[in-house]
């Protein structure tokens, strides 16, 4: 199933892509530089989508309908009605773009990159603004969209976002991609199982040198069946609060993978 790739720096890439003179750049066999006949439709709203403030959400649209091509101007108003709906504004009626609240010009600018119902649909930081069910909202619409066939490339800051949408993560560092794969593939399991336990010293010493690390109450042991050790310590009367596969976090992933933060300025001494 396609979907976003991950992290904000990202979208320097993203944004190449999209402009002519990104010449290298290929999706569907078509070069990003250029817009050959039957090159499949690309819906790329900016972070900040812009809009002309004094007119209604449903005016911009249809100019932005009409300044593209694909699209007839006898099914306009439908489609304008249809997108609108799609991200939540069906009801906005004539309110002027200048009234709208961050969230809401979010929403309009999604409503525009879905005008052609694009099979590639580039997103930068989709849900800032919103509300949590407006993220939940707008989580929901892209995973239908992606489950419809549109591909999603995603970048943002928000792991917890990434994670609940890609299901592949790419990460740039200063302009370098230095990392790409599935996300299940860089959270996979490490062969270690993490225990909690209040006696942590009882669970060292019933399992003889196989506890790797401790940390308060939560020990990482060596070998990858949670049921064993959990069985082998209860025969021993150790009690256990919990157990599970230890797995890095996409954080953990990211923080490995990448340098330190590029908004950092040290003193020089």
């Amino acid at each position: 199933m396609p979907t976003g790739r991950a992290r904000r720096p990202r979208s320097a890439w993203c944004w190449a892509w999209c402009c002519p003179r990104a010449a290298r750049s290929s999706c569907w066999g078509a070069h990003a530089a250029g817009r050959p006949a039957g090159a499949a439709p690309r819906g790329c709203p900016h972070r900040g989508p812009a809009h002309y403030g004094h007119l209604s959400g449903r005016e911009n649209l249809a100019l932005l309908d009409a300044s593209g091509r694909g699209g007839s101007w006898r099914t306009r108003k439908q489609r304008v009605t249809d997108v609108l709906g799609q991200v939540g504004l069906g009801g906005v009626g004539r309110r002027p773009v200048k009234n709208y609240s961050l969230g809401m010009r979010q929403r309009l600018g999604l409503a525009g990159a879905l005008l052609r119902r694009p099979e590639l649909l580039v997103l930068d930081e989709p849900t800032n603004g919103l509300d949590p069910q407006g993220i939940t909202e707008i989580r929901e619409l892209l995973l239908d969209l992606n489950r419809g066939g549109t591909t999603v490339f995603l970048s943002s800051h928000l792991l917890a976002e990434v994670e609940q949408l890609c299901t592949r993560v790419g990460v740039l560092d200063r302009g370098r991609l230095v990392l790409q794969d599935r996300l299940a593939t860089l959270t996979a399991p490490t062969g270690a199982t993490v225990v909690h336990s209040p006696e942590p010293e009882r669970v060292r010493a019933v399992l003889d040198g196989r506890v790797v690390a401790v940390d308060g109450h939560r020990l990482v042991v060596r070998g990858d069946d949670p049921v064993a050790v959990n069985a082998r310590l209860v025969a021993a009367g150790v009690p256990v609060s919990g157990l599970a596969l230890e797995r890095p976090t996409l954080e953990e992933v990211v923080l490995a993978a990448a340098g330190a933060s590029p908004d950092r300025v040290d003193a020089i001494r």
